[in-house]
């Protein structure tokens, strides 16, 4: 039986129509012969997005508008809420819903042919499983991105997205939007069977790169406190972390102490080797780069420097490397700065980095926000000092007496909240979740825009919900999102 590698991927063609004489001047029959489950496994290498959605942290609040940074209209239009009006530029709302459509399609294609194949039995489960992984962890990403939060009063009516479940074939299909229940059922559907079959035995040395029982415990982690549902998101969150799980929180002291050089501190920390990083993926983005919008010299400090305790956070040590960005953008060193050339001969290419896709870290943060969220605020404290005692010198004791007195609340459960919504957004800097927290708990963000004045994204601001790509309204006949 032979499926194509280059199958077609009508939620994604509805972008490339501007460059569909390039498209079908490929070779139409360019494809692989899917007839072992080791071919199956390696299709699956695509099946993990290419493209981040760290361009949110543009329209998050952790930026300024950065002087001498190059800003193409895609950044701007980020910074500014506006409509994206890129057909499939990098670092756009256009490039992550074709590229996260483009990866679930291999996932299906994997789906619907491998309990067919021979081969040993617990190799086919094991890809079955990190397909139906691959593919809900595309579409719960979508629709976080693409529809409100998860509301049980209106999960089932609020537009979510089209949940993809078979090859596509023909060129351009139809599709309706899913509503958000839905999309959060068969996400749940395709993750508790693949937690079930996932199998890290059959990854050798590159289990950092697919999903493994770890990973895909941390993605129902995130997906139960997402849907609000704490029980499991504690229990989850439990079984991954295990009974010690300090060794699941980046140990920063230790690389603070002992790197030698900026290079050396980005492979550390995004390397396979440590146990933080749980998920990582090749992707397509200019973010790293000296493009966009950053926070300012003020911005860092202010967040740093402020806690409950008057401590030293090690996220802004003398020793923990800051780049600067334009003339006045600063970013806390995370990724590594790849470039890959089209060929062999050339001088373009795409700029990539490696980027985790889920950590440990916010494994027990989301445990914290569950406990929290129940009363059962001891066991809450404990997951803190777990993470603080990496975070910041002379590992300050969390209480609920200094976190109510700090927030200026008798209530501890706020308390706990503030602090964890704000430890999170100190940890994952840079790396687009600050978004989905911006989005959850209803936070205004403002901007200043270049000629100094202000602008406001309000609470409930329709704009927080990415609009559906243009192509994919004009051509997929997808219902827009409202404004």
């Amino acid at each position: 039986m032979k499926l194509s590698r280059k199958s077609f991927y009508p939620l994604t063609i509805l972008l490339m129509l501007s460059a569909c004489d390039s498209f079908l001047s490929e070779n139409p029959d360019n494809r692989v012969d899917l007839d072992t489950a080791e071919k199956a496994a390696q299709l699956l290498t695509s099946a993990y997005p290419s493209a981040a959605y760290t361009f949110t942290e543009w329209m998050a609040d952790e930026v300024s508008y950065t002087q001498g940074t190059t800003k193409r209209p895609e950044h701007v239009q980020a910074y500014n809420w506006e409509e994206s009006t890129s057909s499939n530029n990098q670092d756009t709302p256009s490039f992550i819903w074709a590229g996260s459509y483009e990866a679930i399609a291999p996932a299906n294609e994997v789906l619907a042919i491998i309990d067919e194949m021979e081969g040993d039995a617990d190799l086919k489960s094991a890809i079955r499983g990190e397909a139906l992984l691959a593919r809900a962890y595309g579409h719960f990403m979508l629709v976080n991105l693409f529809a409100k939060h998860y509301n049980r009063q209106t999960a089932t009516t609020d537009a979510g997205v089209p949940y993809v479940e078979e090859p596509e074939t023909v060129f351009i299909k139809q599709y309706a939007r899913n509503t958000v229940a839905e999309v959060y059922d068969k996400v749940e559907r395709d993750l508790r069977e693949g937690m079930r079959l996932v199998d890290g035995r059959f990854y050798k040395n590159s289990g950092k790169y697919h999903f493994t029982s770890t990973a895909a415990l941390a993605l129902a982690s995130r997906f139960y406190l997402f849907k609000g549902d704490f029980e499991n998101c504690i229990n989850y969150s439990t079984e991954m972390l295990g009974s010690n799980p300090d060794i699941f929180i980046k140990d920063l002291p230790t690389i603070l102490a002992d790197y030698t050089n900026t290079e050396e501190f980005l492979r550390l920390m995004t390397s396979p080797s440590d146990n933080s990083n749980l998920l990582l993926a090749r992707q397509v983005t200019n973010y790293p780069i000296n493009v966009g919008f950053w926070p300012s010299i003020d911005q860092v400090n202010s967040l740093y420097d402020n806690n409950p305790w008057n401590a030293e956070d090690l996220r802004r040590s003398n020793r923990y490397p800051l780049f600067i960005r334009g003339t006045d953008g600063y970013a806390l060193a995370k990724y590594q700065f790849l470039f890959e050339r089209t060929s062999i001969t050339s001088n373009v290419g795409y700029n990539y980095t490696i980027m985790p896709l889920f950590r440990g870290e916010e494994v027990l943060l989301n445990r914290a926000e569950a406990y929290a969220s129940t009363g059962q605020n001891s066991a809450a404290l404990a997951d803190l000092q777990i993470y603080v005692d990496k975070r910041y010198t002379e590992k300050p004791r969390v209480t609920l007496p200094f976190l109510q007195n700090y927030y200026r609340t008798n209530n501890a459960q706020a308390a706990l909240m503030a602090f964890i919504v704000d430890e999170r957004d100190k940890e994952f800097i840079h790396e687009g979740l600050r978004w989905f927290d911006i989005k959850r708990f209803n936070l205004p963000v403002t901007h200043i825009t270049q000629t100094g004045a202000s602008i406001t994204l309000g609470e409930t601001d329709l704009r927080k919900v990415l609009q559906i790509p243009q192509n994919a309204i004009d051509v997929g006949g997808l219902e827009p999102n409202p404004r």
